[in-house]
């Protein structure tokens, strides 16, 4: 069933989509050559406490970590451990918190230090492939118009859709209707986009094939070739007058604990 946000459910949860994005920009800037994927973790669990906000994935269904981490050919739900990234890495983190109830939810893939330019073509292409998606997230518009803009935009830029891993409906909940895949999945009936609903478009996209596998840890999803990923996801809001993207921040609206 489909959340309907009202103007007092979407007042609480501005707040928590806000908070996640300033802890994805904090932790995206700790990043350095020779941390490990287990320092992220930590600063990450000390930026999210320090808001008075709880991670939303440690615990979720036995999670082990406050946030997803995944470098290189790993796509989503990495796990963090004492692996140091290098210069040139891709590292991937998925952020999201709770906060007064309510769940902010947003990812960003960043290069350690720099890195070459194929890798820098395939950040620019999958964030880019998130507004494309954004851009259409209209009332009157289906789910699966999200869906070909993505899957349009990146495969006409000779990359590949993860298909087993999708977008999602968001609120209180960490996943709600609709699903939001990121290609067209034929003869399925796509919901209606109205307003008030609220939604994680998160495409993850690959160098090479679509094709992905879960390791041994249970967690961690790479792709299957071994070739780069990138993952790039707002919550978004319905609205009469087209998408806002709630994971937008006004740091001086929010007081950290910690300082």
């Amino acid at each position: 069933m489909i959340i309907l946000k009202t103007e007092r459910d979407l007042q609480a949860m501005r707040p928590a989509c806000r908070l996640a994005a300033v802890v994805l920009d904090e932790v995206s800037a700790f990043i350095q050559p020779g941390v490990t994927t287990r320092m992220i973790d930590e600063f990450a669990a000390q930026r999210i406490a320090g808001y008075g906000a709880k991670s939303a994935f440690l615990g979720y269904k036995k999670f082990p970590c406050h946030l997803c981490i995944s470098v290189n050919d790993q796509v989503v739900h990495g796990l963090a451990s004492e692996r140091r990234v290098d210069f040139g890495d891709l590292v991937s983190l998925d952020v999201g918190v709770r906060y007064n109830g309510w769940i902010g939810d947003n990812a960003r893939t960043v290069a350690v230090g720099g890195c070459d330019l194929k890798a820098q073509r395939l950040l620019d292409i999958t964030e880019q492939a998130l507004y494309e998606g954004i851009a259409v997230a209209k009332p009157g518009n289906r789910v699966t118009d999200i869906s070909h803009a993505v899957q349009r935009f990146v495969e006409s830029n000779g990359y590949s859709v993860v298909r087993e891993f999708v977008g999602h409906g968001v609120g209180k909940s960490m996943h709600e209707d609709p699903q939001v895949p990121n290609f067209v999945e034929t003869g399925k009936h796509q919901a209606k986009l109205k307003p008030g609903m609220t939604i994680a478009i998160e495409p993850m996209v690959n160098a090479g094939s679509a094709n992905v596998k879960v390791l041994k840890d249970g967690w961690t999803v790479v792709t299957e070739d071994g070739q780069l990923s990138a993952h790039f996801e707002h919550t978004v809001l319905i609205t009469e007058n087209g998408p806002e993207i709630l994971t937008c921040h006004e740091k001086t609206a929010l007081k950290s604990k910690a300082g």
